[in-house]
């Protein structure tokens, strides 16, 4: 009868034990990647460091400036301040950032993504032409809204999105971010500005287009 009891109870204890590994995770990456090494002289951590809580001072979760416009003056007529922990350490475990986003008149935020992230966007003067496109899975469905002063758009974690003034005057956005270090890869400049580039043929054949004109590209987005 005992045995018969055995033969029961260690099944039941390995799924016991393949539930509580399936219940465990991994904390969110907090930069692009975080290689495992065994040389503990090398050792750079998920995140930062934390600071001696008798030395920290009311300067730690400060940071002044978000009043002042941008330089817009630049190819996509765009410039985004960013406020995440390089600038307030304060924001270190705290899971979350903000950045101000000045429009020339026409300017935009060029499509890219935010891989450790979801944005929330406000916008605070001008007008804006705002989308993100969902993956694969869901066929690549464009959602877009024209937004004005005092509307808000979400753009969820990894999703390509873009920002673009369609009005005629500057406009101001800010937006919350779910990451002390959200990062941000803009889709031309990762895809034709590579370091080194990507082999102008595989670029050709992915989007459908001439190897000379991929070439033009990367010789514009290029390092």
């Amino acid at each position: 009868m005992r045995f018969f009891q055995a033969l029961i109870l260690i099944p039941i204890a390995i799924l016991a034990l393949v539930i509580s590994f399936a219940e465990a995770y991994d904390p969110s990456p907090l930069q692009d990647f975080c290689v495992a090494i065994d040389d503990l002289n090398g050792v750079f951590v998920n995140g930062r460091f934390c600071k001696d809580p008798m030395r920290v001072n009311a300067e730690d979760f400060f940071f002044s400036g978000l009043n002042v416009p941008g330089n817009t003056s630049n190819q996509v007529g765009s410039n985004v301040t960013t406020v995440n922990v390089d600038q307030i350490p304060g924001l270190n475990t705290m899971g979350i950032s903000l950045v101000r986003i000045d429009y020339a008149p026409h300017g935009q935020n060029p499509p890219h993504t935010h891989p450790r992230g979801s944005e929330i966007l406000v916008l605070i003067k001008g007008t804006l032409y705002v989308g993100f496109v969902s993956s694969n899975q869901d066929n690549n469905r464009l959602f877009a809204k024209v937004l004005h002063p005092g509307d808000v758009f979400v753009f969820p974690i990894g999703m390509i999105h873009f920002q673009v003034n369609i009005g005629k005057v500057p406009a101001v956005a800010f937006a919350g971010l779910s990451s002390q270090n959200a990062g941000v890869i803009t889709i031309a400049n990762a895809v034709f500005g590579s370091d080194p580039l990507i082999y102008p043929e595989v670029l050709a054949r992915a989007f459908q287009l001439d190897a000379n004109i991929v070439k033009e590209l990367q010789a514009k987005f290029g390092p």
